[in-house]
């Protein structure tokens, strides 16, 4: 078997500690604790959306499998029980990426370089915010997320989610909307109108709104955890991210 991608491995690790940290978390906040950057939902709704999801990517891997299928459902465990739910099924996603071939053929929903870099990225993004939201329900203030990691999360949903028919983001006139990391050299420049926005990773025109910040702060930002940093220009394209963005 060829060696696992540089990048396919790097997503892997980040998968298997933020899939650690989120279940700490949640052991430690108790299952009943509220979410408060996902309104209406309880670390018990977060733990069985995310072991669902975990175990719907491994089967596309494990098995090969081609065509879509829907998440199933989660079992009716809570407490400590669904705690460890969660860790068996963070634990056989990582040991399945970990030990699938490079080559593997299997059903994808966003462009990748191969299957398998695909749903390591993707798990690892998917568990990284909800890492965030489970320690975000301890009360305290969560872990950063390091900048290269949310610069590549910022591109995933910009050029990747937000490049499909069924994003909702969208104006009546021609508008454009510039994401700026201040700390990893990275730029979007997103131009909306009433197709599926359009994202270049340039700075090429003028915008009329920016949105800047560190990776970290827009990332979540862009997954509508926290306020936008900094906004300038007009405000309204700010407001139309917050209230049609979610994926």
């Amino acid at each position: 078997m060829a060696p696992t991608a540089p990048k396919t491995g790097r997503f892997i690790e980040t998968l298997d500690r933020e899939g650690r940290l989120l279940a700490a978390a949640a052991e430690q906040a108790g299952t009943d604790a509220k979410v408060p950057t996902c309104p209406g939902w309880q670390v018990r709704d977060l733990l069985r959306h995310l072991g669902a999801v975990h175990r719907w990517a491994a089967s596309y891997v494990r098995e090969g499998r081609t065509e879509g299928r829907p998440i199933g459902d989660p079992p009716g465990l809570d407490g400590a029980e669904l705690v460890d739910w969660y860790r068996e099924s963070h634990s056989g996603l990582v040991d399945t990426l970990s030990g699938a071939a490079p080559d593997v053929v299997c059903f994808t929903f966003l462009p990748a370089p191969s299957p398998l870099e695909f749903w390591a990225r993707r798990q690892a993004h998917e568990t990284t915010v909800h890492r965030y939201d489970a320690q975000a329900a301890l009360g305290g203030t969560p872990d950063p997320v390091a900048p290269d990691l949310a610069a590549d999360g910022i591109d995933e949903l910009l050029r990747g989610f937000h490049a499909r028919s069924r994003s909702r983001v969208r104006t009546q006139t021609p508008r454009t909307l510039r994401v700026r990391a201040t700390d990893a050299d990275a730029v979007w420049t997103v131009r909306l109108s009433p197709e599926p926005p359009v994202t270049a990773r340039d700075d090429s025109g003028e915008a009329d709104c920016e949105l800047s910040g560190t990776a970290g702060e827009l990332y979540l930002a862009l997954w509508n955890r926290v306020p936008v940093p900094s906004v300038t220009g007009d405000r309204a394209l700010a407001a139309l991210w917050r209230e049609r963005s979610a994926v």
